[in-house]
């Protein structure tokens, strides 16, 4: 067996590793400066990264500041214009807002205005110096010109149309009582329905800064029937009779309103108002009756008129005020009047078609009052509720006969009625109104159903 030499061998790997080492300590050398490269671009990227997350930082920041500064010039330059448009509105421009006049709260104003506003409100100055809250909603708006009255206004035109439901019944006794127990006679139950509807045309300008005018063309149509028991001597026989269906127009309203104080924060907006009532309608007085039945003795037992009237027949002049406080949504409102009527002389007084009794008439006064609240539910829809009473006093007639005034038993009248009200815009120009009515007292409507479209023009 050869035996190995250790130290040749030895010799031989010392020779291959001094011939690898310039190759080996290349080749870490490329290593290590591919690492430091690396490390390098690292660097580089990162601090790429930290410039622009600073940038990015200083972008969001100016971007909050140009938002800050945006919503404070968008609110000076809305305070500017809502300063501007009322200027416009004392001097008779109005560009920006639409018509209106004054009513009671049975029957109020219908405007709007023509450009919708964000709610909120806008702080404006009144005519007094002092500071006023304009209501700045839409809807805040559309009942401040149903309840109370706003001036200086463009041309409003309005068509309206009301339904009521009158039913009264009355128990008639003709006979005398027997030892103070017995009646003896007969007994007869009247019956009269009434289906009422009104048309109304109407047109509402603002003349000044504190003076509107208002003109309402009434149409009437109504049916009402007659029943009445005892026909023919039987107290279960009942006889009916229907009149009426025809349209014809009604009284007409001429009015104006001036407001005497405008609305600051601590006082509300006062306004007096003043309507005339012209009779152009058909007068209750006057009317032919047929007669359906008689009895023996040629008693009439049952007559009705041969059409129904649409007017009270005599001229009439209301006075009163209005006052009116907007706490944004909400508006509460308050008024009053008294109405006088001018006596007037009439052919015929007697409802019997077998006698003619001309004479005058006077109506008596009356006095009416209401209260309510309303709220803005949004920007284009509102809710009012409110409680109207009207009362009337006893009407008196001095026959040509006798040439002396006698009060008539049971005219006098109190008529109590609740209101419950909405208001919709559906443009910026028309504005829905609608309005249920329920009677309070026997002399109020059982219920009354308005529909209005105001029209801004």
């Amino acid at each position: 067996m050869r035996k190995i030499n250790t130290g040749a061998l030895l010799a031989l790997v010392a020779a291959a590793l001094a011939a690898s080492a310039p190759a080996l300590a290349q080749q870490t050398q490329q290593t290590g400066g591919a690492a430091a490269e690396n490390t390098q671009d690292m660097q580089a990227i990162t601090r790429e990264m930290q410039t622009l997350k600073s940038r990015y930082a200083d972008e969001v920041r100016k971007l909050r500041e140009l938002e800050i500064r945006l919503q404070a010039l968008t609110a000076r330059v809305q305070a500017q214009e809502g300063v501007a448009r009322v200027q416009a509105i004392q001097q008779g421009g109005g560009a920006s807002a639409q018509g209106g006049a004054a009513t009671t709260l049975a029957a109020g104003a219908n405007t709007q205005s023509a450009t919708p506003r964000s709610g909120g409100g806008e702080a404006l100055v009144s005519s007094e110096g002092g500071m006023r809250q304009e209501p700045t909603s839409r809807s805040v708006e559309d009942v401040l010109q149903q309840q109370h009255v706003l001036f200086n206004q463009p041309l409003t035109l309005e068509v309206g149309l009301n339904y009521a439901r009158y039913d009264r019944k009355q128990l008639t006794l003709n006979g005398f009582l027997a030892l103070d127990a017995i009646f003896l006679g007969s007994i007869a139950v009247e019956d009269v329905a009434s289906d009422t509807f009104t048309y109304t045309f109407a047109a509402r300008k603002g003349i000044t800064r504190d003076l509107s005018a208002s003109i309402e063309v009434p149409f009437v149509q109504r049916w009402t029937t007659y029943q009445k028991g005892g026909a023919g001597g039987s107290a279960a026989a009942v006889a009916e009779a229907s009149v009426g269906g025809d349209v014809a127009i009604g009284d007409v309203t001429a009015g104006a309103s001036y407001r005497l104080f405008p609305e600051t924060p601590t006082r509300p907006e006062i306004a007096l108002y003043t309507s005339v009532g012209i009779p152009t309608g058909q007068a209750p007085y006057g009317i032919s009756w047929n007669v359906l039945e008689r009895s023996n003795d040629n008693f009439i037992r049952f007559a009705v008129p041969t059409k129904q009237p649409t007017g009270q027949g005599v001229w009439s002049v209301n006075f009163g005020a209005s006052m009116l406080k907007t706490v944004d949504p909400a508006i509460l409102f308050v008024n009053a009047g008294v109405t006088h009527t001018f006596s007037k002389h009439f052919t015929d007084l007697d409802t019997s078609p077998d006698t003619v009794s001309p004479g005058s008439v006077n109506l008596g006064n009356a006095f009416n009052y209401g209260v309510g609240v309303a709220f803005a539910l949004n920007e284009r829809m509102s809710l009012s509720m409110s409680l109207a009473q009207r009362l009337n006093g006893n009407a008196r007639i001095r026959p040509d006969a006798t040439g002396v005034w006698a009060g008539i038993v049971g005219s006098d009248g109190n008529a109590a009625t609740l209101g419950i009200g909405m208001t919709y815009a559906l443009s910026e120009r028309m504005t829905f109104v609608g309005n249920l009515g329920i009677g309070l007292t026997p002399d109020a409507p059982d219920f009354s159903i308005t529909a209005k479209l105001p029209f801004t023009l």
